[in-house]
């Protein structure tokens, strides 16, 4: 572990140069991860652990679509894919990453499987960070840690695909072996992270609510929305505003910022783009900010992990949440950009 300075605040820091491949291997050579769930995380971290010469094995329901989409990607009922019950019964290191509405749902079962010495890993720190609500109480006699990938398992798993790595946070919450870090962080490289940042339970999932509702999703989302609308009240045509509010962003702009930061992108627009940026970023910081802090406040006294709780754990919630995302899909917006993606370059 190494001291990083990031804009003059010291973090502790754990890179691929000083805690190589071979090092978590050796490390988990005597292990048995057991990832307990196949749907966003699940297939892209246990993929890059098993490349990565890492003896895993994947728990699901036999009855379901991703019991079939594991063995599409190579696991083999019987020998790496199990129910979830033996699957937790055979791992030392139980990595839960079902969603949040369904590690409280299955907590029972898995707790019991949860004997001295075992690991219990976790991708995003809701169920312990909520425990009075979730009813997630570890076992003392294990380690309880986290590793969370900041991006999706699909990115995480085209990344590692490409030889890169996505960043991870880590984060311990229980040592009771004395093996707890070296656990976390092996099982860190294992999965893939570029980097990998110090955190706890309860900052992780405050920032993670939080940028998911903020900059990554909701924010930008509205944002592009807003604009979009403006553009075609004011006689644009969708595929003007679609290109000028989202286009441009995503396949000119985003690269440049990712590439070199936020000022590299400035250097490299006009001096016009330049100075409107400038002049504008002011008003709008001005009125977003007061929105995410009403956003951090809702997270951090519960209310929005309340309302996920009970919205997810709805009977019909699935049935729901497709509705919203088909309006989504179906929207004007979104309909343009389907027609947009096509005439890119590459696809035609």
């Amino acid at each position: 572990m190494a001291k990083m300075n990031f804009g003059g605040v010291e973090e502790n820091v754990v890179t691929r140069k000083e805690y190589p491949l071979s090092k978590a291997q050796e490390i988990l050579k005597d292990e048995t991860v057991a990832v307990i769930g196949y749907g966003v995380q699940g297939p892209g971290q246990s993929l890059n652990l098993r490349d990565n010469g890492i003896n895993v094995i994947i728990g699901q329901r036999k009855d379901s679509p991703t019991w079939d989409k594991a063995i599409a990607d190579g696991w083999v009922p019987g020998e790496t894919l199990f129910e979830i019950e033996e699957a937790c019964e055979r791992g030392t290191i139980i990595q839960y990453l079902l969603s949040d509405a369904a590690q409280i749902k299955l907590w029972d079962t898995v707790k019991k499987h949860l004997t001295s010495g075992k690991a219990l890993y976790f991708s995003h720190g809701f169920g312990i960070t909520y425990k009075e609500r979730t009813g997630i109480i570890p076992p003392a006699d294990i380690d309880v840690i986290l590793v969370a990938p900041k991006g999706s398992g699909t990115s995480l798993r085209r990344m590692f695909l490409e030889g890169r790595g996505l960043n991870s946070s880590y984060a311990i919450f229980q040592d009771a072996t004395g093996k707890a870090f070296d656990r976390a962080v092996a099982l860190g490289i294992g999965v893939g992270s570029g980097y990998l940042f110090e955190t706890d339970f309860k900052r992780e999932v405050f920032s993670d609510l939080t940028g998911e509702r903020g900059t990554l999703m909701g924010a930008i989302q509205g944002i592009m929305l807003a604009q979009y609308e403006v553009l075609r009240e004011n006689g644009h045509t969708p595929s003007e505003a679609f290109n000028e509010t989202v286009e441009e962003l995503t396949q000119s702009l985003m690269p440049l910022f990712a590439e070199n930061g936020m000022d590299w992108m400035y250097a490299n627009c006009s001096t016009t783009a330049q100075r409107g940026a400038l002049d504008w970023m002011g008003p709008f910081h001005k009125a977003t900010k007061p929105v995410f802090e009403e956003l951090y406040r809702e997270v951090a006294n519960g209310n929005e992990a309340q309302r996920s709780i009970d919205s997810n754990s709805q009977a019909d919630y699935r049935v729901k949440l497709e509705e919203e995302l088909r309006e989504l899909r179906e929207s004007e917006m979104w309909q343009t950009g389907a027609v947009v993606r096509k005439l890119r370059p590459e696809n035609n």
